[in-house]
């Protein structure tokens, strides 16, 4: 069940990413560490009512930020919609147990009908540019690939930023 993230989640969720991260470093990919997903980041999105977070058996197995919040790295890039009515979303997390059981997939799709729930005009989200993994599963969702922007504290290698323009019928 995929439920709005509230304050008292944001341990098990900073444990959730810490081991999320740690797998990630034990394929190579450097794409958090110990300055990024922090606490901080996590109580910002509670109090914007942004973070989302997927219980099972009362545990948080993956969570997602839906975000109105652009970046400022964001700016530079050549968005294919205005940057108007945009959603973002940022730290999508499934814990290492659950991974490759299409929970990636499932937070995704909630993404998607929020943001179409919302009248976005796109999605957009940046992912390592070492995790090749990730840029199959967003370009198999109809992400399109736009540009780089760069987080220092996070890695010397950029980010690549994505959007999927949403269509309404």
């Amino acid at each position: 069940m995929i439920i709005s993230g509230k304050t008292t989640d944001i341990s098990e969720i900073i444990a959730l990413t810490r081991a999320c991260a740690n797998h990630m470093i034990s394929q190579g990919i450097y794409q958090w560490n110990e300055h990024y997903p922090n606490k901080n980041a996590f109580e910002n999105d509670v109090h914007r009512n942004e973070l989302f977070v997927y219980k099972h058996n009362n545990k948080i197995i993956a969570t997602v930020v839906i975000s109105t919040f652009m970046d400022e790295e964001y700016k530079d890039i050549n968005w294919l919609t205005p940057s108007i009515n945009n959603l973002y979303i940022h730290r999508l997390a499934v814990h290492p147990d659950f991974q490759k059981q299409g929970k990636a997939r499932e937070m995704m799709d909630f993404a998607l009908a929020y943001a179409k729930d919302k009248k976005a005009s796109s999605l957009r989200l940046d992912t390592f540019s070492q995790n090749k993994r990730n840029h199959i599963f967003y370009e198999s969702r109809g992400y399109k690939r736009l540009g780089n922007v760069y987080f220092p504290k996070q890695s010397k290698d950029p980010f690549y930023c994505y959007e999927n323009v949403l269509i309404y019928e």
